[in-house]
């Protein structure tokens, strides 16, 4: 791994090798309600003041809100043009380029990566060509691998191919979902060879919520990359600190 990517992650994972990652890019496509992504300046702060190890932001709130991001560690989502007022959500574009996300002073890039879809071709060939180019320039990648789609409940086998594929393309780390049991999400953990973060995804009861996040931490994950159940919660900083104490706090 090239110094620069090394430094970079140094900014997303803390010393003891797990991350909380706020996930606040959701607007770009429009999803709602916004909750207390009305206002990212003042979730920023929020999310900073709990511990947060980074966040998962869109180009326009790193350029706006630079000052309110401060010392998070910034993933830049690169990709999007489709939004929740059509029918294409799930057809993604490159919006920016890791140029871009180094110009805005990003410590990582995202991007999706579809599986088992009808436009898994297209998806798999631009977080290749994303690959590539982070490899250039020294830019870790996240893929959000999703076997089957955005709304698919996908089984442990499928999660496995699908972070296994995004590691091959050349991701350093993989943001996916977390099913099944600790024991059989260890395969998932164990066949691919980055860090895995777990996302949050829809709403959750916040029991229902931790007891996957500790679940996922046992099996292996390197932590989360939580949005929705972060920003649409009742008390914004107190869930983001009950989140970074579960998973720095947790053994495995």
């Amino acid at each position: 791994m090239s110094t620069g990517k090394t430094i970079r992650l140094n900014h997303i994972f803390a010393q003891d090798g797990r991350s909380v990652v706020v996930a606040i890019d959701h607007g770009l496509p429009g999803m709602g309600p916004f909750g207390a992504l009305k206002t990212p300046g003042k979730l920023l702060r929020q999310i900073r003041a709990a511990g947060a190890d980074a966040i998962l932001a869109t180009p326009g709130t790193a350029a706006r809100f630079a000052a309110d991001i401060g010392d998070l560690g910034l993933i830049l989502r690169l990709d999007g043009g489709a939004t929740t007022l059509g029918e294409g959500v799930g057809k993604m574009r490159l919006i920016a380029s890791v140029e871009d996300a180094l110009r805005l002073g990003a410590d990582a890039v995202a991007v999706m990566g579809f599986c088992g879809t009808p436009d898994e071709g297209d998806s798999l060939e631009t977080l290749g060509q994303v690959a590539a180019e982070c490899r250039r320039l020294g830019m870790p990648l996240m893929a959000e691998m999703l076997p089957l789609g955005y709304m698919a409940k996908p089984t442990v086998q499928e999660i496995v191919l699908a972070a296994r594929i995004g590691a091959e393309l050349g991701a350093d780390i993989i943001k996916t979902k977390y099913t099944g049991t600790p024991d059989e999400y260890r395969e998932v953990i164990e066949t691919c060879y980055t860090p895995v973060l777990v996302l949050g995804g829809s709403a959750k009861a916040p029991d229902a919520l931790f007891s996957e996040i500790r679940d996922s931490l046992r099996a292996g994950a390197a932590g989360v990359a939580i949005g929705r159940n972060i920003w649409q919660a009742e008390d914004v900083e107190g869930t983001t600190r009950r989140m970074v104490s579960a998973v720095h706090g947790a053994t495995s």
